[in-house]
């Protein structure tokens, strides 16, 4: 499931003003796929984060970011004796090789603060700090998964009541499919005798009749798919409606449902079944695409 969550809280005790910003980024998957982004003063910290992650998610890939926002006093301005040092050995150097780039101001800069001591930080702090803006992301996060979540539902609820009415359709399908073929068998039977110019024997043609519509009738018979499918469609409404951990319960009936659909398309000797058949082929597809993201 999709959803985007940031917090940032200052780190208290800090001896210049520092903020751990936290950000949690999930997109669908069926499995969980965690990708931590740490900075070294925070990877101490990152069997803690991955846990966390673990307990509260199931499914998606979650890209947590951790950074380390300094204010602008924290900023160290360099230190003019070793300005004055890098000055000196870049004269010396392009005496030496005149071809050597000349220091920017930001080169100065840089190599200036680096050399420079940074501030000491408290381990204990970062920690707290950090575990604290993770819960509060993670509640961020589970909102607007909560949110996706809710509009897939509907979506599956909506897909549920189209299966349910071809599923009502095909059922009207089948005896109807029966007549026409009696319909056809007597028509072919009466062209036949005619072309031979002999008499029809009654019993003769009622038992053939009987035979002919009884082998079609259990070719198209779908009664126990539909009863299935339906039975299905009501235990995919009362995961939706229980709500929890849906995604691999909904996982296996909508296999179940596929393979209904799939039987049901087997026994399409008529049209009619054949188009159900594909509709909720299609239907079931979307569904499963779908509920693939669910946790």
């Amino acid at each position: 499931m999709t959803g985007y969550a940031e917090v940032g809280l200052p780190v208290s005790g800090s001896a210049t003003p520092l903020t751990i910003r936290v950000e949690l980024r999930s997109v669908n998957s069926r499995f969980l796929d965690l990708l931590l982004r740490l900075p070294d003063e925070l990877r101490a910290s990152e069997a803690n984060v991955r846990a966390s992650l673990t307990r509260e998610l199931r499914r998606g890939k979650v890209e947590c970011r951790v950074n380390l926002d300094e204010g602008q006093s924290a900023q160290m301005l360099p230190d003019l004796q070793i300005v004055e040092s890098l000055l000196h050995a870049e004269a010396a150097l392009l005496q030496r090789a005149p071809h050597l780039r000349s220091l920017s101001v930001a080169d100065v800069w840089r190599l200036g603060a680096a050399q420079q001591q940074q501030p000491s930080r408290d381990a204990t702090a970062l920690a707290n700090t950090l575990q604290q803006a993770l819960e509060g992301a993670l509640q961020g996060l589970q909102k607007a998964r909560a949110a996706e979540g809710d509009r897939l539902r509907s979506f599956l609820l909506e897909r549920c009541d189209q299966l349910q009415q071809w599923a009502r359709a095909a059922e009207g399908v089948a005896p109807q499919a029966v007549l026409r073929q009696q319909e056809r068998f007597m028509t072919r039977w009466r062209d036949a005798l005619a072309t031979l110019g002999g008499g029809a024997n009654p019993e003769a043609v009622q038992e053939r009749l009987l035979q002919e519509t009884t082998a079609f009738a259990l070719r198209v018979d779908v009664a126990e798919e539909i009863s299935r499918l339906q039975s299905h469609l009501d235990a995919i409404r009362t995961v939706l409606e229980t709500g929890g951990e849906v995604g691999k319960r909904l996982d296996f009936l909508i296999q179940e449902l596929h393979r209904e659909a799939n039987t049901l398309g087997s026994k399409s000797a008529v049209l009619e079944l054949s188009e159900l058949a594909v509709n909720m082929k299609v239907c079931i597809e979307q569904m499963r695409e779908q509920v693939q993201n669910l946790e």
